[in-house]
C-alpha cells in the first residue's frame, strides 16, 4: 500500500483524482471498455468534482458501478447514495457513462441482488474509489467483516459507530432515523478491483487510519484488508495522518 499526505481534503482529492484519470486513460487506451467504482460521502467530494472536468476520458465506454445503498430507503432521500452519484457525479459527466445503481429499496431485493451480482461478475473492475469510516468500514463492511464471501453485493447490518457516523455527517436528522441494514458491495469484491484508491480525510478518522496501515490485518478492521492489495493507494490530509507513527 502506498501512502500520500496532503495538506488538506481539496488536495487530497484533487491527488486522487489525477490518479484515477490517469488510470482510466490508460484503461480504455488498450480495452474497449473501463470499470469503474465510485464511492460516496464527504471523502469523495472533491475527487468526483475534479473527475468529471478531466479531458481524454470518453465517458460513453466507462460503466460505473457504486458500492453501497440503504436497505428502504427511496432514491428522494436526502442521504440516498444513488441521489448524491447522480446529482454530484454521473449528471456532470461531459458524455453519458452506463450506471449501475444500487436499488437497495426494490420490492423484490433477493432479484436486484441477483441482478447485481450477475452484472459486475461480467465486469472485471479496473479501478475503485472508496474511503474508509471511522470504524475502520470498507464500503458498509462494518467489524467484524466477511472476508470470505465471494458474493459480490451482499446484505449487511450496520453497527451503531458507523450508524453514528452518518448521522454525524448530517445526513440523517437523528440517529434513529439511520437505516439499520445495507447492499454493500464484499470485501473480497472491492479486493478484486485492479487498482484501488482510497480517500480519508479529518480527524476523526486517524485511528482507523492507524489501524488500517499498522495494525494486523483481521475483520475488526475491515479496510485492513487493502495492506494485501497489489495497487492500493491510500490519500491522507495532515488530520487523518496524525496518529500515523511512519
Amino acid at each position: 500500500m502506498k501512502i500520500e499526505k496532503l495538506k488538506d481534503a481539496a488536495a487530497m482529492g484533487q491527488a486522487a483524482c489525477a490518479q484515477g484519470a490517469k488510470v482510466l486513460r490508460e484503461v480504455l487506451a488498450r480495452k474497449a471498455r473501463a470499470n469503474l467504482i465510485v464511492a460516496t460521502g464527504a471523502s469523495q467530494f472533491e475527487t468526483l468534482k475534479c473527475l468529471v472536468k478531466e479531458p481524454g476520458i470518453d465517458w460513453t465506454r466507462v460503466t460505473v458501478f457504486h458500492l453501497d445503498e440503504y436497505v428502504g430507503l427511496p432514491e428522494t432521500h436526502g442521504a440516498s447514495f444513488r441521489k448524491y452519484l447522480r446529482e454530484r457525479f454521473i449528471s456532470q459527466l461531459p458524455a453519458p457513462a452506463e450506471f449501475i445503481p444500487v436499488d437497495a429499496d426494490a420490492k423484490d431485493l433477493a432479484a436486484e441482488l441477483k441482478r447485481l451480482n450477475e452484472r459486475i461478475a461480467a465486469c472485471p473492475i479496473d479501478l475503485c474509489f472508496a474511503g474508509i469510516g471511522e470504524n475502520s468500514h470498507l464500503a458498509f463492511n462494518d467489524p467484524p467483516a466477511d472476508f470470505a464471501t465471494e458474493v459480490p453485493y451482499i446484505v449487511v447490518n450496520l453497527d451503531d459507530a458507523c450508524r453514528q457516523q452518518q448521522f454525524g455527517e448530517g445526513w440523517f436528522p437523528t440517529f434513529d432515523a439511520v437505516p439499520k441494514q445495507a447492499v454493500s458491495m464484499s470485501i473480497r469484491q472491492i479486493m478484486k478491483s485492479a487498482c484501488i484508491i482510497l480517500s480519508v480525510p479529518d480527524q476523526r478518522k486517524a485511528a482507523a487510519v492507524k489501524a488500517t496501515v499498522e495494525g494486523p490485518v483481521t475483520p475488526t478492521c475491515p479496510a485492513s484488508i487493502v495492506q494485501r492489495h497489489p495497487d492500493c493507494t491510500l490519500y491522507v490530509d495532515e488530520a487523518a495522518a496524525s496518529e500515523l507513527s511512519r
